[in-house]
């Protein structure tokens, strides 16, 4: 007698072990077909006459590219969200972005939970890649901690924004505004409902505040979330050191940041020369912190001098820390390969942090990590570079931004990014740049919670002079 079919069958992991009953998919490899869904859905949908004003409909492939934009949580443009979306075209894109910030894993357990049904092992499992969790244990309970934590942050930040807007706008726009400018931001996604992004509210302190605050917060990560709340209801003795390194280096290069920001625009009229200090000093942190993977700017960046736009390039590929919304190689790969080069100065075979040794499988990952995004980086501006007439800092600025997911362009000129006035190969460049990005390191394994291979010998020590 057959078994009985379980209710789950219509998640899409268990319709593509059905069909494809051979191909043992990796938990990464799900989360990225199921992201691959959300972004057809979005490009039937935004293709469709109801989401762009009369007069501007979308080709497909600027359909697809701003699906995958939203879905990655990018920010580039090739269509100027304002005018050229209606309100359900912009209710779509904001969709994409949530549920693109929170991942396919995400859905799928909320659906599972939705129905009754018990979270097996293999869902566990595309919860912990998608969020790049440190264990199994209690994946359900930090699933509903990262809903409170999410829909609480984004539901006082609209509330802050909207109040704001609201001294500019009828209420019921400038909540409209509010709400995706919230969601945005907490995704690190850098959409925006204003054609000229934040710049109008570049001097304005409360919509400074609130973006980064939000984008800082989505970017931390849901593993400092976790761990900080245990540490405080006493259920940890002590913060763990992904914490710590996560904390350290998001704070350092948020201050670097600032400064170096600072210092290489205070005397350039076309940007901070001409304002303030104290508005030079807010410009300055707003920038950095969107730079690792916000992509909202209140200063038109095609006026940056080029050391600065390189500063911004270093930020961007790091981006955010591991299990949030941020893209980038991550802050603690980041550290872990500063690290490992402290640990060659100090003459130390261990590479060591705050009293703890890091596994040598998590360094040679780190440095695999940062390796491959700096090859990618140079490879796809290579391409890009030969085939499109552009500026060669402002192409590996768009590439850089595609990567980390972050959503900065020195623009079109107008109010799109430069992608938008690339040829469609160079758009499809930038479109496979952003998937890459975001989903790049879970289809290589190279976040998997599976341990190395331990092969049962060993070879011979090699003698090689290197330096």
């Amino acid at each position: 007698m057959p078994l009985p079919t379980p209710r789950s069958s219509w998640i899409p992991s268990t319709i593509i072990r059905r069909f494809f009953p051979h191909h043992h998919l990796s938990a990464g490899q799900l989360v990225t077909l199921g992201a691959m869904g959300l972004i057809a859905a979005g490009t039937f949908l935004l293709k469709t006459p109801l989401a762009t004003t009369p007069g501007k409909p979308l080709s497909f492939l600027n359909a697809l590219f701003t699906a995958t934009s939203a879905v990655t949580v990018t920010g580039l443009i090739v269509a100027d969200t304002e005018k050229d979306f209606t309100l359900f075209g912009k209710i779509v894109i904001l969709t994409l972005i949530q549920l693109g910030g929170l991942g396919y894993a995400m859905l799928a357990t909320l659906l599972l939970i939705a129905v009754g049904q018990r979270i097996g092992l293999r869902n566990r499992m595309m919860v912990a890649e998608a969020f790049s969790s440190l264990d199994l244990a209690g994946l359900i309970r930090f699933v509903k901690t990262i809903l409170i934590i999410t829909f609480t942050l984004e539901g006082v930040g609209a509330l802050i924004l909207a109040a704001r807007f609201s001294q500019d706008m009828p209420v019921l726009d400038a909540l409209g505004h509010g709400i995706f400018h919230a969601i945005s931001a907490f995704n690190n996604a850098g959409f925006s409902t204003f054609s000229r992004n934040l710049i109008p509210y570049g001097g304005d302190f409360i919509v400074n505040a609130s973006i980064t605050l939000l984008l800082v917060l989505g970017g931390i990560g849901f593993i400092v979330f976790r761990d900080l709340l245990e540490f405080y209801q006493k259920k940890r003795y002590r913060i763990q050191t992904h914490t710590r390194l996560a904390l350290l280096i998001s704070i350092g290069l948020w201050v670097i940041g600032t400064i170096g920001f600072f210092l290489l625009e205070m005397n350039s009229p076309a940007t901070l020369g001409s304002q303030t200090p104290s508005a030079g000093a807010m410009v300055a942190a707003f920038h950095s912190g969107a730079a690792r993977t916000a992509g909202f700017n209140t200063l038109d960046l095609s006026l940056l001098r080029p050391s600065t736009l390189y500063m911004l390039i270093l930020l961007m590929i790091i981006g955010g820390s591991p299990g949030g919304t941020a893209g980038g190689i991550k802050t603690t790969t980041f550290g872990i390969v500063c690290l490992s080069v402290w640990a060659v100065f100090r003459k130390r075979l261990d590479v060591e942090f705050h009293y703890r040794r890091m596994p040598s499988h998590l360094v040679l990952q780190a440095l695999a990590i940062m390796f491959l995004a700096i090859g990618a980086v140079t490879t796809l501006t290579f391409f890009l570079a030969f085939i499109e007439n552009k500026p060669f800092l402002a192409l590996m600025f768009e590439v850089a931004s595609a990567l980390g997911t972050v959503g900065f362009s020195v623009g079109n000129g107008g109010v799109l990014s430069l992608s938008a006035t690339l040829t469609d190969f160079g758009k499809v460049i930038i479109l496979c740049s952003m998937l890459l990005g975001r989903f790049g390191p879970l289809l290589v394994g190279l976040v998997s919670l599976t341990p190395p291979v331990r092969m049962l010998y060993r070879f011979p020590q090699a003698k090689v002079a290197i330096g």
